[in-house]
């Protein structure tokens, strides 16, 4: 059994598994570590990781990337906007507000949520993954960013569900790095908590997480985070740099051509990976657009300097999560720096100055999300053991709930949940109501959040109460904000007391109350008896609905979209290997015609069947050029029947000569065996010989005299049949023998006794 941690990364994905030896990085179909984050529609098919992005040059405008920065959006967002503006596929605004994704596939313009392609996302990874175990699997654990909002982390687990995967958890990337990492500490002691400071630069955003450390357990203490601030901000700053030069020595304008800004951006993220190394480094592009070569030259130093203002910016969480961590710098006791956009130099020096350490690489920058998240997918399923290890988690956003009847009072700022709340967590509201209402979760500090995002989350209905008309009762509402950073209602009770208590709430005024429990007491606060006193419980239907969310009819009708797509894509891929498999064949029997087959065809054989494989040849690379499977088996099928005869007297001719020697070694075992038998059985077995030689002699004479371009006389399976026919003779004479021999060894025996007595 294996259970699979995914990091789905902006630009990149990897996957990594948990088995009973360790984790292991699984390799895609092209044997590589990492798998593009690339959807690509092509005419007829979806080309997905690797084959997405080697076709995204060609096909830009059907090529979707960055769906990551997407999900959960608004297109009318600034920042969403500018993503757009360097993105090459096309998008819309839908009627709610969030974006559509525009391609051509199949003759017509198709259009996809950011959800749907994130799951088209989801399905390849899991195949990736099913391919590599030898078994199918849906339990996994999935890394998110800590700045995802509820709605984005919903949209996430929707993704996951229609690929036909069943997360266990949405774990925080920073969280599934220090999980990494701090699970094979062993330098760890009780005297005091370690604290270590972990700075994630990935593609579009940069991730800071404060964590405390002690034996066998983990804390975070915080979570910072900038949503626009990335290795691929780093990659447009060379862009813009190179546009400029070009249009001002080329006089082309880079930007005006989508395919050639595609080519001049990954030439400028490989150009960023040589800075990483050396001191200067080329760019040279042949043709990169109006038929002109390109040529381009930077020193490290120069880029820096275009890039200060965006490493300025990488200080600000880092300081950031300090003050919310509540340490000094003094206190941090290492700095990791993982991420797939952290091997720039510069930014290694700034946070040297920030932590006053340099940072340590000891991580796989790439690869420690995902293994976190194998390791934690092991840790939640039953079928592993793993060493007790608690990983606390934390919430960066302040949650807190209204009501019909207005905001409810929850102590400081009418916060349920503040920031830094550690998830799991359960709380329990205690509200006076006996009729329907509504509870509304929202963000209570909207300068916590990312640009743009709204403060409502969702809201819950509680109600109908049933069979009760106490105007005097409370309703308990159980919520949870769950391991995920998922805002959800548990349960909801109308807990009665008796008369003597009714009468006494009823004197004290209508407050409502906040009660916090531990999320492993399920059920505490809804005892029916409770010092004695009884009390009566009505459990109450809660309805929920998120705000920007999918309903179930979405969800079903996504899954079954999404299921006809990839039947879609496998019919291609039949029909392409069944293509192949038919031009191969043609390509095979011509060489073998003139080759190992020539002695075994006629001349007007020959002449047939070589026609026919031109003309099938020509088919395919015309009117068969984009074919069904069926065609291409009808095709292969009717070469076959022609050519079928000649290949069977070619492989017969040695089958034959096999076949007689075995027959002809069988014949002399059995006259072998001749010897030690009675004369009588003796010449019974020595004429079976003679009789299968005789016959074997004639028939490899008349078959002699035949040539090979046609059908056998004598073929191989005649042959062993004879063979088979003649060792069950043999086998019945030799069987019969023992009982004879027996009973005349019996009367000799007893007719000597008899003459002996007499």
């Amino acid at each position: 059994m294996s259970v699979v941690g995914f990091d789905i990364g902006n630009e990149n994905c990897v996957i990594a598994v948990s088995r009973q030896r360790g984790i292991d990085v699984l390799l895609n179909e092209e044997s590589q570590r990492e798998t593009p984050a690339v959807i690509c529609f092509g005419e007829k098919q979806r080309f997905l990781g690797s084959a997405g992005a080697a076709s995204a040059t060609m096909n830009p405008r059907s090529t979707i990337s960055q769906v990551k920065r997407l999900i959960g959006r608004n297109f009318g967002e600034p920042d969403v906007q500018r993503d757009l503006k360097m993105l090459p596929f096309i998008t819309s605004e839908a009627l709610d507000g969030s974006i559509l994704v525009n391609v051509k596939y199949l003759g017509e313009t198709h259009t996809f949520t950011p959800v749907q392609i994130m799951a088209m996302l989801f399905a390849h990874l899991k195949d990736v993954a099913e391919k590599n175990l030898g078994a199918p699997f849906s339990d996994c654990v999935i890394g998110i960013p800590s700045y995802f909002t509820d709605l984005q982390r919903r949209l996430y687990w929707n993704a996951a569900a229609i690929a036909g995967l069943k997360p266990l958890r949405l774990m925080h990337d920073c969280t599934a790095t220090a999980l990494s990492y701090g699970i094979y500490k062993s330098d760890f002691t009780n005297a005091a908590p370690i604290y270590v400071a972990f700075v994630d630069v990935g593609h579009c955003d940069t991730q800071v997480s404060i964590v405390s450390f002690e034996p066998g357990h983990m804390r975070i203490m915080s979570h910072t985070y900038d949503r626009d601030l990335g290795g691929r901000d780093f990659d447009e700053v060379l862009f813009s740099h190179f546009v400029a030069e070009f249009k001002k020595n080329y006089d082309i304008d880079v930007n005006s051509n989508v395919k050639a800004s595609t080519r001049l951006r990954a030439a400028c993220e490989k150009l960023k990976k040589v800075l990483s190394a050396n001191l200067e480094a080329p760019l040279n592009i042949e043709c990169l657009m109006d038929e002109k070569d390109v040529k381009g030259f930077i020193k490290r130093e120069e880029f820096e300097k275009l890039a200060s203002g965006l490493l300025e910016k990488i200080s600000i969480p880092c300081t950031k999560a300090l003050a919310d961590a509540g340490l000094t710098v003094e206190k941090i006791h290492s700095v990791e720096l993982v991420g797939s956009g952290s091997r720039v130099p510069a930014i290694t020096r700034l946070l040297t100055s920030v932590f006053k350490k340099e940072p340590s690489r000891k991580l796989n920058a790439s690869e420690c999300v995902a293994r976190g998240c194998a390791l934690q997918c092991a840790m939640l399923s039953p079928v592993f053991r793993v060493r007790e290890y608690e990983v606390q988690d934390s919430y960066p956003f302040s949650i807190g709930f209204s009501s019909d009847a207005g905001p409810i009072s929850l102590g400081l700022n009418n916060v349920l949940f503040p920031k830094g709340q550690h998830i799991p967590s359960t709380k329990v509201l205690s509200l006076q109501r006996n009729g329907l209402f509504h509870l509304e979760a929202v963000y209570t500090d909207l300068d916590e959040l990312p640009p743009g995002i709204s403060s409502k989350i969702c809201c819950f209905t509680v109600g109908p109460v049933q069979g009760t008309n106490n105007l005097n009762g409370r309703v308990k509402v159980r919520v949870q904000l769950n391991m995920n950073g998922i805002v959800i209602v548990e349960y909801a009770a109308f807990v009665e007391d008796n008369v003597d208590e009714q009468r006494r709430d009823a004197t004290h005024s209508n407050t409502e109350k906040m009660e916090t429990e531990h999320a492993d007491s399920p059920h505490s606060e809804f005892d029916l008896t409770r010092k004695g006193k009884s009390t009566r419980r009505i459990e109450i239907p809660v309805s929920e609905h998120i705000y920007g969310g999918m309903t179930k009819a979405e969800l079903s009708e996504a899954r079954e979209r999404e299921l006809q797509l990839a039947q879609q894509d496998k019919n291609m891929e039949r029909a392409k290997d069944k293509k192949n498999a038919l031009e191969s064949y043609v390509y095979e029997m011509r060489n073998k015609l003139v080759n190992t087959y020539r002695s075994f065809a006629s001349d007007e054989e020959r002449e047939g069947i070589s026609s026919t494989l031109q003309q099938t040849e020509d088919w395919l690379y015309e009117d068969g050029d984009d074919e069904t499977e069926s065609a291409y088996s009808s095709k292969l099928d009717d070469l076959k029947k022609l050519v079928d005869p000649i290949v069977n007297r070619y492989e017969d001719e040695e089958a034959r000569a096999q076949a007689k020697t075995h027959l002809l070694k069988r014949i002399s075992d059995y006259r072998n065996t001749g010897d030690s038998l009675s004369p009588q059985v003796r010449a019974l077995i020595l004429g079976e010989c003679e009789r299968a030689e005789q016959w074997l002699t004639e028939k490899s004479q008349q078959q002699e005299l035949l040539p090979k371009n046609i059908d056998p006389l004598l073929w191989s399976s005649e042959i062993k049949t004879r063979e088979h026919d003649f060792d069950k003779t043999c086998q019945m004479i030799l069987g019969a023998m023992p009982s004879q021999t027996h009973s005349g060894d019996s009367k000799e025996p007893n007719h000597h006794t008899s003459d002996n007595h007499s």
